[in-house]
């Protein structure tokens, strides 16, 4: 018997059903760390619920330390849970890394066994359909693979905003290949590592409307696919602009300032979704 039955999804929601997840949220409050005490996925049809920046999962797949091409590093997280679509996609990849002769892929966080919110390190992540993927390659020792926090390389040295020696033609080809599957819905990358390889790439360009230019993303790229079709309960992002990406916009990137807050800001946390709230309810004690 599952804990959670996947049939109380398909309930619709009126009467006093309806009142109840509408008030659901003001009712409870999430605390993040409650979705690291499911150290189980949720068992049912594999359903990808709210937003990638706050959300949850079920019927998560736990992706093998090891495969074809790739390896699962920061392993102490127990953040290498999928929704079957990343599962599926990130194997893949580890195949064509494979086929084409490159290091061995490193991947780290993806998603908690019910997704949901990470206390510390990322504020999406939550539907098992991100993936972060170092820039770094080549196989760990599995002590290192346990615990590599801080083994990464950075890419971009700050003085200057241009790749470093760590970069090589291995990270664009990587990155082309992970931009190549049509399950992706955009790439997050350092601003001076879009504009690198806007600089640098020759030939076939299309893949490039897919790097988005982010900061914080260095040492690592982050896949994000869309929602699975048929996944209703699942808000994908608005679609990405037509082009290469490699305009004016991006170069402004660099020229930015973070602007300075006056005093400390209180970080709010959203609600989740009320169906995640259930979850919570359910698997939680």
């Amino acid at each position: 018997m599952t804990l959670f039955s996947y049939k109380k999804i398909q309930r619709p929601f009126f009467g006093a059903s309806f009142f109840f997840f509408c008030f659901l949220p003001a009712l409870y409050a999430e605390h993040p760390e409650d979705w690291q005490k499911i150290r189980q996925p949720i068992q049912g049809k594999a359903t990808p619920i709210g937003q990638y920046t706050n959300g949850c999962l079920i019927g998560a797949k736990a992706l093998p330390f090891e495969g074809i091409g790739y390896q699962v590093v920061r392993r102490e997280k127990y953040r290498f849970f999928a929704h079957p679509d990343m599962f599926d996609y990130l194997q893949n990849l580890g195949k064509k890394v494979h086929r084409a002769n490159l290091p061995t892929m490193l991947i780290s966080d993806i998603a908690m066994p019910a997704g949901g919110r990470f206390v510390s390190g990322h504020r999406s992540h939550q539907m098992g359909l991100d993936a972060d993927i170092w820039f770094k390659m080549g196989q760990l020792s599995t002590q290192e693979a346990e615990h590599s926090t801080g083994l990464a390389h950075l890419m971009v040295n700050s003085g200057s905003n241009k790749v470093n020696a760590h970069w090589s033609k291995a990270q664009a080809t990587l990155l082309k290949l992970a931009a190549s599957d049509k399950k992706v819905a955009r790439i997050f990358v350092h601003p001076a590592i879009k504009i690198h390889l806007c600089e640098t790439e020759k030939g076939d360009r299309h893949w490039l409307n897919k790097i988005r230019p982010w900061f914080g993303h260095n040492s690592h790229f982050h896949v994000r696919l869309h929602c699975p079709k048929g996944a209703k309960y699942c808000e994908n992002q608005p679609p990405i602009p037509k082009g290469d990406g490699c305009d004016a916009s991006l170069y402004a990137w660099l020229k930015a300032k973070p602007s300075k807050p006056s005093a400390p800001q209180k970080i709010v946390i959203p609600p989740p979704p009320p169906l995640c709230q259930l979850l919570l309810e359910q698997h939680v004690k």
